[in-house]
């Protein structure tokens, strides 16, 4: 797994979600830039110490930002509560990435969960 599988996956994604995942990328980074870049489950995940803080993968008519845990998005239910979400995943539209803000909470909320374990 490397920065250059994230790399890969977006350049095989159509324009204008590709600048959207672009722009998510830089603003999960901001938030935790010592994270690896790489796949798991064949979308890009970004690992602090190992564990999955942070994801994305684009869909044929969405976006989605994937937490990699189930218990993330009840905890920002006010925050999450304009997107349509699943337990793992958050959709948003394929021209507008997710506000800076938003990433930081979602990344704060995952990380404090891995602290616990």
């Amino acid at each position: 797994m490397s920065k250059q599988d994230v790399d890969r996956y977006l350049a095989a994604v159509e324009e204008p979600k590709r600048s959207t995942l672009e722009e998510l990328r830089r603003r999960i980074l901001e938030v935790v830039p010592q994270a690896e870049q790489g796949l798991s489950y064949g979308c890009p995940a970004f690992r602090i110490d190992g564990k999955v803080v942070a994801g994305f993968a684009a869909f044929t008519h969405h976006l989605s930002y994937l937490p990699h845990s189930g218990s993330v998005f009840p905890e920002l239910a006010e925050e999450v509560a304009r997107y349509t979400t699943s337990t793992g995943a958050l959709q948003f539209e394929v021209d507008r990435p997710l506000p800076k803000s938003l990433v930081r909470k979602l990344i704060a909320v995952r990380r404090r969960q891995l602290s616990r374990t």
